[in-house]
């Protein structure tokens, strides 16, 4: 188990990890399917979506409205069709209703009665302001791609979140839903790491590319990690 008295501050991926995107990623991505007679099984489209996202995400840096839309287009290649304007809007469109998990906002409270908090994510600003208000909390940073002009797995935004956060990486917690987006990197740069395994259609892996990697803990909801961490305060004090 985690020291937790070792760390100031928790930073936390977003979607996926505090908001329920797969719902969002594939509530959008049947309806664009259906509309041109395509009928693929979740974990499948959670596989596309994974391979396609992290493609659309490699070379030069782009808006991450550009990167979902490039999604859609990848999507109407892979399986045979030509979505609309419209419809290869509608999953950056859509990402402002994905609702949090309903332990998020709970924890999130729980947590930063101990830490500071903050948010590392592969997003837009804009997109992020949308999302905010479901969370509930106020964040001691907010740490996006747009701001950093890479997307996890780069380790520069984290050494973005590192600057800005001003504590050494050792008191540094960061929880990510993806092995391959936030362990791994978040770790390379010395940041311990929980791994908030939530539940999948694609499980142990979701919507971003199969990875291996050993996290500090391992946990499958953020209310977890913050009873783990309100245990081991009780018993020590």
């Amino acid at each position: 188990m985690l020291d937790f008295s070792r760390f100031e501050v928790l930073t936390f991926d977003c979607y996926g990890t505090l908001i329920k995107w797969e719902d969002g990623i594939l509530g959008c991505l049947h309806r664009v399917l259906a509309a041109h007679g395509k009928d693929t099984d979740d974990a499948t489209i959670l596989r596309l979506y994974g391979d396609f996202e992290a493609e659309a995400e490699r070379g030069e840096y782009r808006l991450y409205r550009e990167v979902l839309d490039s999604v859609v287009r990848q999507f109407g290649e892979q399986l045979g069709f030509t979505p609309t304007d419209q419809e290869v809007a509608s999953l950056a469109d859509s990402l402002r209703e994905w609702k949090p998990w309903p332990d998020t906002v709970k924890a999130l409270h729980a947590l930063q009665g101990r830490f500071r908090l903050a948010i590392i994510s592969n997003v837009d600003d804009d997109l992020f302001a949308a999302t905010r208000p479901q969370l509930e909390v106020e964040f001691d940073q907010i740490i996006t791609a747009q701001q950093a002009r890479a997307y996890k797995p780069s380790l520069k935004i984290f050494e973005l979140a590192l600057s800005r956060i001003g504590v050494p990486a050792h008191r540094v917690l960061h929880a990510g839903q993806s092995l391959y987006h936030d362990v791994i990197p978040a770790q390379s740069l010395g940041l311990a790491t929980v791994w908030v395994d939530r539940p999948s259609a694609r499980r142990g892996v979701g919507a971003v590319k199969a990875a291996e990697a050993l996290p500090d803990l391992q946990v499958h909801s953020l209310a977890e990690l913050a009873n783990a961490c309100a245990q081991q305060r009780s018993s020590s004090g």
